[in-house]
């Protein structure tokens, strides 16, 4: 099959834009002219862009799915760590998204998970082994060794943490970095240890240092974990070192954009356009090695066709030579696929959410709106009959969470920053091991918060003044087969509910989900515990 194509081409290696007529053939791109004319074309043709760092699972869809909706906005693949199946289901998990992901067009990329379960303070669903990760690495579909979070097995060389770096190292295969500010030594003993990137910088600072010192810093804009105002600045101090990622998107952000935003406004505040668009296109292509077209010859027919360079406004997206949409459709379809899960229906009870008050004073977790990270405070804790219960009048909510693969009595703490009125939340979208998590305002409805999940075996619910709404996730208790637009109406059903109880959050559900992450500080929750991130230990909750 071939085809011919003319446009104002946006060559990000010569970095300048010129009129030229593109021959495709077969799929691959044979031959580009440039056009002498001065003839002007109302479009302009571009490589497409790569999400440098997500998890699919985080978008609540399929990759099929999740595909039908990227696409829209020219990106064209994804550099996709399957982290959070593979902490339900193992091995079977990453299978699963590999196969589904074969089902369309798109290129997705998904790396061998380095850290199942993410530490050894959480009960996971399953776990990799170092042998496991080989064998993975040795998958010619696997890019990569996913972000490695267990930087203190880094630092103090745990012998299976460096035996999982050695083999993707022995593989010419990247390492991906995941370690929130860490800086001076123990960051360049992290870098030195192989590991090439990081999408976990949250100050200028500390990106900075990292890209002086040779890592990528991916730039961040997800549903929870915004930093391209902290750092947008490397795209002109370091714009080689300059990728960007989603990390997490949830379903309803998914449907205003990608990767195309942060672009937008990256060229908003005046960054040079082929600068921001070779973070965007080339180099996650070329760091990760990826089977992309970068439109040169003999590349894979990859490309977007947008109508300027302001707006993006995306009027095709080709891949491998098959326009996959266009005219505001996009052409490829998809099948339900078999439900996979981990889910050990628990038992609960309102005595298992009691607090025995030992102490007058309570350590408190404290969410941040726009950031996985917490800090952590001491409050005075309220106290009725013996025990430490929630006090809306100060935020002071409950946190529980609760095995979800084994019977076993969950884990309770206290938490502030959601703000919720006579509300609840609950899901088993709970980062890393994706057990049940709840916050709620009062024992009562985290129950009924839980319950309904536990119910659905998997999912996302909320309860405000005696409503009740639920989003099931069947795929692993993460996932639905549903379209973008099904999942995020039901989503966004949810998200007002807890919104109108009082909560302040911009993404309460997201925000939830990290709550449980230990290897994120300050103050966490597993479900074996209150887990001070810093010293990378678990703490007591009441403080004498």
């Amino acid at each position: 099959m071939s085809r011919t194509l003319v446009g104002q081409l946006v060559d990000l290696y010569k970095r300048e834009i010129y009129p030229a007529e593109i021959s495709i053939e077969n799929g691959k791109i044979i031959k580009i002219n440039r056009q002498e004319n001065t003839k002007i074309y109302s479009r302009y043709i571009l490589p497409g862009f790569v999400d440098a760092h997500i998890h699919i699972e985080s978008s609540m869809l399929i990759p099929v799915k999740f595909a039908a909706e990227a696409v829209r906005f020219g990106t064209i693949s994804t550099v996709s760590d399957p982290h959070e199946i593979s902490n339900v289901l193992g091995r079977r998990g990453i299978d699963f998204m590999m196969d589904n992901g074969r089902t369309c067009p798109f290129k997705f990329n998904f790396g061998a998970p380095s850290c199942v379960p993410a530490t050894r303070f959480e009960t996971s669903g399953a776990e990799l082994n170092p042998e496991d990760v080989l064998e993975l690495l040795q998958h010619p579909e696997i890019k990569y060794l996913s972000e490695m979070m267990n930087y203190p097995g880094v630092l103090f060389k745990d012998p299976e943490v460096m035996q999982k770096l050695e083999y993707a190292k022995k593989l010419g295969k990247p390492i991906d970095g995941h370690a929130p500010g860490l800086m001076s030594e123990q960051a360049v003993a992290y870098i030195e240890a192989g590991i090439s990137t990081d999408h976990e910088c949250f100050t200028l600072e500390e990106a900075v240092f990292k890209a002086n010192h040779g890592m990528k810093i991916l730039i961040r804009e997800g549903s929870a974990a915004r930093n391209f105002d902290a750092l947008h600045p490397i795209l002109k101090s370091h714009p080689a070192a300059a990728m960007f990622c989603s990390d997490d998107k949830h379903p309803d952000e998914l449907l205003l954009g990608h990767i195309d935003l942060v672009v937008k406004r990256a060229l908003a505040l005046g960054y040079d356009l082929f600068d921001v668009l070779r973070a965007a296109c080339i180099h996650p292509v070329e760091h990760y090695k990826l089977d992309v077209g970068t439109l040169r010859i003999g590349d894979p027919a990859d490309f977007i066709v947008v109508d300027d360079l302001q707006n993006f406004q995306v009027q095709e997206t080709c891949i491998d030579g098959q326009t996959v949409y266009a005219d505001g459709k996009v052409h490829f379809t998809s099948t339900t696929p078999e439900s996979i899960n981990h889910f050990v229906e628990p038992q609960i009870s309102l005595k298992d959410l009691e607090v025995m008050a030992t102490a007058s004073q309570i350590k408190v977790i404290e969410a941040i709106d726009g950031q996985i990270v917490t800090g952590q405070n001491t409050y005075p804790a309220k106290i009725a009959d013996g025990l430490a219960v929630c006090d809306e009048s100060r935020d002071l909510l409950k946190l529980v969470v609760l095995n979800r693969y084994r019977a076993a009595k969950p884990a309770v703490a206290f938490i502030r920053g959601f703000g919720l009125k006579n509300a609840a939340l609950a899901g088993t979208v709970a980062h890393d091991s994706h057990n049940i998590v709840a916050v709620g305002s009062s024992d009562e409805l985290l129950l009924e918060a839980i319950q309904q999940v536990i119910n659905t075996r998997g999912g996302l619910s909320a309860v405000h003044d005696q409503k009740v709404a639920v989003l099931p996730l069947e795929i692993a208790g993460l996932m639905s087969s549903r379209s973008c637009e099904e999942v995020a109406s039901d989503y966004l059903q949810l998200d007002r509910m807890i919104k109108a109880s009082g909560c302040r959050l911009q993404a309460p559900f997201m925000t939830l989900s990290f709550m449980a992450l230990l290897v994120i500080p300050d103050l966490k929750l597993s479900d074996l515990g209150l887990f001070d991130g810093k010293k990378f230990e678990f703490t007591p909750l009441f403080k004498n």
